[in-house]
């Protein structure tokens, strides 16, 4: 398979991926289902980097965008940008379009990595 077909095929897996995580937050916000606790934390009593980040997906389901930065910061901010971003692959896909190869340049990787060590860091002082 040629890289721009990679590229095109994996805008349907980016643009499913996107659905399915909406689907999936609407579902629980509905049904009112607890989520599952961390397993990192259950083993360390540490919060992981990504702890409330499940929570903060259905308070963004319920529109609820305080409750859900208080959760995880870093998930608050990044959950809507892969969905906006995961459905606009998915609908260049649908269109036989070439989705932009989705590996972000060294100094964007290093601030990623560097939100989420703050991250970490505010959900360790917050007692999360």
């Amino acid at each position: 398979m040629t890289a721009p077909a990679r590229r095109a095929s994996s805008g349907a897996l980016w643009g499913a991926s996107a659905l399915a995580l909406l689907l999936a937050a609407a579902f629980l916000a509905v049904t009112h289902l607890a989520p599952p606790p961390c397993l990192f934390k259950s083993l360390t009593g540490l919060p992981c980097a990504a702890c409330g980040g499940t929570r903060a997906a259905l308070a963004l389901a319920r529109l609820d965008v305080a409750s859900a930065l208080r959760w995880n910061p870093l998930a608050a901010v990044a959950l809507p940008a892969f969905v906006v971003l995961g459905l606009g692959a998915g609908l260049l896909w649908l269109l036989g379009r070439e989705v932009p190869d989705p590996r972000p340049p060294l100094p964007l990787r290093v601030l990623g990595l560097a939100a989420l060590a703050a991250n970490w860091v505010y959900l360790l002082a917050a007692g999360r």
